[in-house]
């Protein structure tokens, strides 16, 4: 596992070597140098019928170190990378807050700063994502944990052995880059992904993972990078089926879509990050009858409309029947239900009853 390891940071190395020996070579033959970037737009983004993901288009846009109106954005990139040159070849990590500060300095012979703000920071690292086709995690580069996990896995993270099952009332928190966890043992079934840390919370105390023999895994609200490349390796490396389990209305909709399709601001990124594979076990328009959930119905707002328009014509949802019959049904009945409705009907209805039963009756959407 180590010698994988290196191996990858030494391929990440010279990748970063490589362009920064391009910039030196074009400016020692008195040429303008510039980086190509794949255009990160809407208009760049395609649905591939055949991968079943968002991808970026062929679109690039070029920025020139000797233009006034590239030259910062320009040194900007070329810092994060030599940053983050440094990050792997050292085997370190830092977080997009420290990065900030590793590059912020002046301008030799000027009072201009490298970077004024942290968003400037932010969007080096993206560009370099997208100009190197690595992603922040692979560049040393973590965002904050945010996420937890519980079920019969035993993993080994940096030396150390982890078991998923014994992490007490809070479980194993989810770290930005999972790149390098190995996999020491699963007897897990199944992935079972909620959006909300209460119902995981709910769901651990109950055992759930243990008497279902599955992994639970919560954010709260979006799954992170962190999450979504986690889920992608227990089901592309380990051949566990990923349910994605959200409230009964258009926003954990959005986040299922996000997860099993990619998104538009990571297109770029899908190959590593999305899931074709993951279903949506989440609280259906037909459960609000079926467990008597009307009583507990939250009508939606002008933004949940309009952004259930928008979904609506999602063209991976437009040529679902399945999908667009779901849709149709939560506009006309223009309210929401949420998973937490459940514990009316006691604490544990939901790992003794809901979930038992969708698991039985196979009654995913996909």
């Amino acid at each position: 596992m180590e010698e994988d390891a290196e191996k990858k940071r030494k391929k990440t190395a010279d990748i970063l070597k490589k362009l920064g020996y391009g910039v030196y070579s074009e400016i020692e033959k008195s040429e303008n140098p510039y980086f190509s970037i794949p255009t990160r737009g809407l208009s760049n983004v395609k649905y591939s019928e055949e991968k079943r993901i968002l991808t970026l288009g062929s679109g690039l846009s070029r920025r020139y170190f000797l233009n006034v109106g590239h030259v910062r954005k320009f040194i900007q990139t070329v810092a994060m990378a030599a940053l983050s040159k440094e990050l792997v070849e050292s085997d370190k990590h830092t977080s997009l807050r420290s990065a900030f500060y590793q590059i912020r300095r002046t301008i030799p012979g000027t009072k201009i700063d490298v970077v004024d703000d942290q968003t400037e920071t932010n969007k080096a690292i993206e560009d370099l994502e997208l100009i190197t086709d690595l992603t922040r995690e692979q560049l040393h580069i973590d965002a904050n944990k945010s996420g937890s996990v519980a079920g019969e896995v035993i993993i080994e993270d940096r030396g150390d052995v982890i078991d998923w099952s014994k992490m007490g009332s809070g479980g194993w928190a989810i770290p930005s880059n999972v790149e390098d966890i190995s996999f020491k043992e699963v007897k897990a079934k199944f992935v079972i992904y909620m959006e909300k840390m209460s119902i995981w919370t709910r769901l651990n105390e109950d055992k759930a993972w243990k008497n279902l023999h599955c992994v639970i895994i919560a954010s709260q609200g979006q799954a992170t990078r962190g999450i979504r490349r986690l889920l992608q390796r227990l089901s592309r490396e380990h051949g566990l089926d990923v349910f994605i389990l959200t409230d009964g209305d258009i926003w954990g909709v959005y986040i299922y879509s996000t997860i099993k399709f990619g998104s538009i601001a990571l297109a770029n990124a899908s190959d590593k990050l999305a899931l074709p594979e993951a279903k949506f076990m989440g609280l259906t328009m037909d459960d609000i009858d079926k467990y008597q959930l009307r009583r507990h119905l939250i009508k939606f707002k002008e933004v949940d409309i309009e952004r259930l328009k928008q979904i609506k014509n999602y063209e991976w949802f437009k040529k679902s029947k399945a999908w667009s019959e779901e849709l149709d049904k939560m506009e006309k009945l223009g309210a929401k239900v949420e998973l937490d409705a459940f514990t009316a009907k006691g604490l544990s209805f939901m790992t003794e009853h809901y979930l038992p039963e969708k698991l039985k009756e196979k009654k995913f959407l996909d």
